[in-house]
């Protein structure tokens, strides 16, 4: 009942702003798992209005890191509609093992120094798994904007990761709606597979 009522005190104090982007954020994942261009403008509103409210609230790191996801937005939308070498948009691809070892290994080295930095210089909580989450989410979403299968799989440890952080600053709905992420991931993962071997025969 507690966690109730900690989940709806959390949705009332959601502004109309927040509740919009959270609602293109979820809209975002459900058309990218369709393989649907317009998963891209609703990642590009929903990563611009979360750019706005992170800066008003003096979170400017977060705010650097939603322009970030507006600009793989573009990005992403001119790879699934202009990208590969015909220019009629990428296909989905697997990378091997080998290629996913070294971006793990160049990944996890970058979030390790941004770890330190941050625990030796911020009084941030869960510096490493923090910095962790936030470099490979980086890098995932360029995969995502390459249709790399495989993306899903990293977002489904990221999120699951996230869950944990929340839970520990009690952030009860943000970590429902992670939760719900990782399943979406999940689901990701199988459509993926089914229209990268769709594609094949074809």
């Amino acid at each position: 009942m507690e966690l109730l009522q900690t989940m709806f005190g959390e949705m009332q104090a959601m502004t109309l702003w927040e509740s919009l982007a959270v609602v293109l954020a979820l809209a975002y994942l459900l058309l990218a798992m369709k393989e649907s261009i317009w998963c891209w403008p609703a990642a590009f509103v929903s990563s611009g209005i979360y750019m706005v409210i992170f800066w008003n609230v003096n979170l400017y790191m977060e705010a650097v890191l939603s322009l970030y996801y507006v600009a793989m937005a573009v990005y992403g939308y001119w790879m699934w509609t202009r990208g590969g070498q015909q220019h009629h948009g990428v296909s989905i691809t697997s990378w091997p093992l080998k290629t996913h070892m070294s971006i793990i290994i160049v990944t996890g080295v970058i979030a390790l120094i941004v770890g330190y930095m941050m625990a030796n210089n911020t009084d941030a909580s869960f510096p490493y798994l923090d910095a962790a989450t936030t470099c490979f989410a980086i890098m995932t979403t360029y995969l995502v904007a390459k249709k790399i299968l495989e993306n899903w799989l990293y977002w489904i440890v990221i999120n699951s990761v996230s869950i944990y952080l929340y839970l520990n600053k009690e952030l009860m709905l943000t970590s429902a709606l992670f939760v719900l992420y990782v399943i979406l991931a999940f689901a990701g993962y199988m459509q993926w597979q089914k229209s990268k071997t769709r594609q094949a025969t074809a």
